[in-house]
């Protein structure tokens, strides 16, 4: 991203049933290998549960009696994978063992991040585009052309609508990040649009969650992992001992906790000294635990390295952590991708010059915010309160992540540590329809009735997860 771009043009959907079909027939081998890499490791089992009401819904809205949106978690990149997985397998495979016909293919629309071409290549946006989905600028106050594809497809679709709330992967499979409001409020604009219609089909958002667990639990992939940080970190590197395999949390768990420790002291330092960003010390205070020191400390430092890019285009300081990611995301792709320049190479060799010393700052800039991007869900205590080889390895990884983006490393592929299974649960469907009076009252209540509408899709999600 060191050269100006001409601006983003949205990616209309444009479903194609042979790509679908092509889609299905590579997806086994896409889940079971590391396919270049934008995929982590291979996926060896999937299971549903409660799939039957899945397949009933398909069934209701194939008979036009209902709409429905699927709101799923998403914790990792394969989570699009394991969705399609369900629909092309496992929903048809449940119905013909209820006795339901189910027209075919199974399938649904979906939303994906516009970024997610601009780190792969202009092929995924065309192949996204011929599985029925369309992008989405997350940064953009009002995407109103993402908006209005997304109105019109909920209401009038050929498939169902496929979201995922949280916006972003967190990379934490049993932490569910606090969801955006668009899910709610295109389940009411699409009742809207029902009832102007004259038509009558329920309007349901549907949870689903995503869990991801190893075959056998990964903790030598682990100590090796942590060794490879601990050298790039500058640390003494230290390996389990054997007669710790049979009970290694305690140990890794210290040596990832030291390893957190002095990151925070070297970015604290780095943001304190570069960029002069004043990070308050964390007073001594016997009612809080070492985690909770981290967590505060790590708080501190998320802030300061937003406040160095937000400085930089000029923003303020508003909202969640979340939303000035976003806000610094939107910010510095306006700079690279102007929306007044259509045509890159249509300008003068100065214009294209001084743009290119303007995309490359923002660039720069931006990279304070992916720091921020990968720990928006780290607690400090996510590993202590329950030290499973998942939780583990998702934090260590995490670690990995931000260590390759200092290091500059473009593209960074994870190391794969192990085989895994995936677990995907179908929750209970939730009615927008029933909430349509409420929001419909006035301004006022529509917003109050967005809120708990969001409120009781999350509380589900998390319900979920403890499964």
């Amino acid at each position: 991203m060191h050269r100006a771009k001409s601006k983003l043009q949205f990616i209309p959907q444009q479903f194609n049933p042979k790509v679908l079909k092509l889609a299905h027939v590579l997806l086994p081998f896409v889940l079971r290998f590391r396919v270049r890499r934008w995929l982590i490791g291979g996926i060896t089992r999937i299971e549903a549960e409660n799939v039957e009401t899945l397949v009933k819904l398909f069934q209701q809205f194939q008979a036009g009696k209902i709409r429905f949106l699927m709101a799923f978690r998403h914790p990792e990149v394969e989570d699009p994978l394991c969705m399609l997985y369900l629909m092309s397998r496992i929903v048809p495979k449940v119905a013909r063992q209820l006795g339901i016909s189910l027209k075919l293919p199974i399938h649904s629309h979906f939303i994906y991040d516009r970024g997610m071409t601009i780190w792969a290549g202009n092929w995924l946006g065309w192949f996204f585009s011929r599985n029925g989905g369309f992008p989405i600028h997350r940064g953009k106050p009002l995407d109103r052309t993402a908006l209005k594809t997304g109105r019109d497809i909920f209401a009038n679709g050929q498939f169902p609508l496929t979201v995922a709330p949280e916006g972003a992967t967190n990379g934490h499979h049993e932490a569910v990040s606090p969801l955006e409001p668009g899910v709610a409020q295109f389940g009411f604009w699409c009742a809207e649009d029902l009832i102007k219609a004259n038509r009558s089909e329920e309007v349901l958002i549907v949870p689903v969650c995503i869990r991801y667990y190893y075959i056998q639990p990964p903790w030598q992939k682990i100590d090796q992992l942590l060794g490879q940080l601990e050298s790039d970190s500058g640390l003494p590197v230290q390996q389990l001992d054997p007669s710790q395999l049979s009970h290694p949390e305690e140990f890794l768990y210290e040596r990832l906790f030291q390893l957190a420790l002095y990151l925070l002291d070297e970015l604290e330092a780095f943001y304190r000294r570069f960029y002069r960003q004043i990070i308050p010390e964390i007073p001594e205070d016997k009612a809080l635990n070492s985690n909770q020191v981290l967590a505060l400390r790590l708080q501190n430092l998320l802030d300061a390295a937003l406040k160095v890019a937000e400085d930089y285009f000029g923003l303020a300081k508003q909202g969640t952590i979340i939303d000035r990611c976003r806000r610094l995301e939107e910010a510095g792709w306006n700079a690279i991708y102007p929306e007044d320049i259509a045509d890159i190479t249509a300008i003068s060799p100065l214009q294209r010059g001084l743009a290119d010393w303007v995309a490359e700052e923002a660039e720069l800039r931006l990279k304070h915010m992916r720091l921020v991007e990968s720990f928006v869900a780290v607690t400090g205590s996510y590993v202590k309160e329950k030290p499973t080889a998942e939780r583990f390895a998702e934090t260590t990884l995490i670690i990995f992540d931000l260590m390759a983006r200092i290091k500059g490393v473009k593209m960074p592929r994870r190391p794969c540590l192990g085989k895994r299974r995936v677990k995907i649960t179908i929750g209970e469907p939730i009615s927008v329809s029933e909430r349509w009076e409420s929001y419909s009252q006035s301004r006022k209540m529509a917003k109050q009735a967005i809120t708990h509408l969001t409120t009781d899709l999350q509380k589900a999600l998390e319900e979920l997860v403890k499964r």
